[in-house]
């Protein structure tokens, strides 16, 4: 029988934060996933509940998480409500977040019983700027065995051509619109602030390189959003990932928000079969 349980956690800064767990009830211990959203993402946006069902069903717990400030809040989770959190946000931030509910799965309070959880197998996963994390967490954090990213973004500091940084500089926020719901988000210069004080911890490209445990990337040639050479830089740098190019896929793999169909889009489909056979190998 599937259980889910939703969790809500506050940040270093004590703002909440949701975050849920699913996982079929049967007594046995079973490999632990963590899955990071992307930049105007959500834990439940689009297909991620169906991904998570469908992971959880092949024999996984399945968590994941809102990032504290990604502009939701608990009591509106799919909708960007804080414009100011949003703005506010930074890529510490979404780290500091990881490491709380890492370390809450792996205390005496975690939400999933020890009897159903193998915290020796404990992986890593993201989507976009949330593959990014993904990597930047496992880079620093001995309890993640193996990491999986969607899509992931490489380079978080030169998606920004020096004359819009410094147009951002001055006037101190960049607005960024969001085609699905008309918003026009702030993103406040200190962003890039923090990447400047953090750069050893935030450079993705670096922390690769010191990967040692699996590592399996997935990259749509057809993506509009974050380009393949994203995915080849990775490969460059780490040179034992596993990545894979799904030919003609977009950079949500078929998915939408809202997603009302049944059934999950072939791309994606696709992928978590071969996440399944990958991970599958780790804990045989």
């Amino acid at each position: 029988m599937m259980k889910l349980i939703e969790i809500q956690l506050k940040n270093q800064n004590g703002r909440p934060f949701l975050l849920d767990t699913r996982f079929i009830e049967n007594d046995k211990k079973k490999p632990v996933i963590l899955f990071f959203h992307g930049f105007k993402g959500f834990k439940d946006w689009g297909t991620f509940n169906l991904m998570a069902d469908f992971l959880a069903n092949a024999g996984f717990v399945f968590v994941k998480m809102n990032f504290s400030m990604n502009g939701t809040t608990p009591e509106q989770p799919v909708d960007f409500v804080d414009l100011e959190a949003f703005g506010n946000n930074n890529f510490s931030t979404e780290l500091n977040d990881a490491g709380k509910v890492i370390d809450l799965l792996f205390s005496n309070e975690s939400p999933v019983p020890s009897n159903e959880a193998n915290l020796n197998h404990f992986y890593l996963m993201g989507h976009s700027r949330g593959g990014a994390s993904a990597l930047l967490k496992t880079a620093e954090d001995a309890r993640v065995k193996a990491v999986i990213t969607l899509a992931a973004v490489s380079d978080l500091a030169s998606r920004y051509p020096e004359k819009m940084l410094e147009m951002w500089q001055k006037q101190g926020v960049l607005m960024v619109p969001n085609a699905r719901t008309g918003q026009e988000m702030p993103m406040y210069y200190q962003i890039v602030e923090d990447y400047q004080r953090n750069e050893d911890r935030l450079d993705v490209l670096k922390s690769v390189g010191g990967i040692k445990v699996p590592v399996l990337s997935f990259h749509g040639t057809a993506d509009e959003s974050v380009t393949i050479d994203h995915l080849h830089q990775i490969q460059q740098f780490c040179p034992h990932a596993e990545n894979v190019e799904v030919q003609g896929a977009n950079h949500t793999f078929g998915g939408s928000h809202p997603y009302e169909k049944p059934e999950l889009p072939g791309d994606t489909l696709a992928i978590l079969d071969q996440i399944i056979v990958f991970l599958k190998k780790l804990t045989s």
